[in-house]
């Protein structure tokens, strides 16, 4: 327990802290009034909103990938002693599979990034 005097900054702070601690005891109403709010018009400011064009290339790209998962399945032979490298190494296996999985995700990747048009920019556009 010291006998130094504080600072006057340091009083001015504890006052400053007293007043808004009164001032938030004496208004508890203000903190909890909530405003309403329109769905339509949070759609439209909604910044990772999806629309129904949004989910349907989101599907398309799965699909996408999964076509180009499955065209990747195959090669092997029922005898572990015989080799078929062109069955292995097919065209669809080692160029078209992958180059589909690619625009899958690249389809993927646009549907998540792409803002769905509000109802004011098609009639605006009309």
């Amino acid at each position: 327990m010291s006998n130094k005097k504080s600072s006057p900054k340091v009083k001015k702070a504890e006052m400053l802290d007293n007043e808004m601690i009164e001032q938030s005891k004496n208004n508890p109403a203000a903190s909890a009034h909530k405003e309403t709010v329109d769905l339509n018009e949070f759609r439209k400011t909604a910044p990772l909103s999806f629309s129904k064009l949004n989910y349907r290339l989101l599907f398309i790209g799965l699909g996408i990938n999964i076509l180009g998962y499955l065209l990747m399945i195959g090669g092997a032979t029922e005898d572990p002693n015989q080799f078929d490298a062109s069955a292995l190494f097919s065209d669809t296996r080692i160029t078209l599979a992958p180059l589909l999985i690619v625009a899958g995700f690249v389809v993927i990747a646009y549907s998540i990034m792409r803002k769905p048009k509000t109802g004011s920019e098609t009639e605006s556009a009309n």
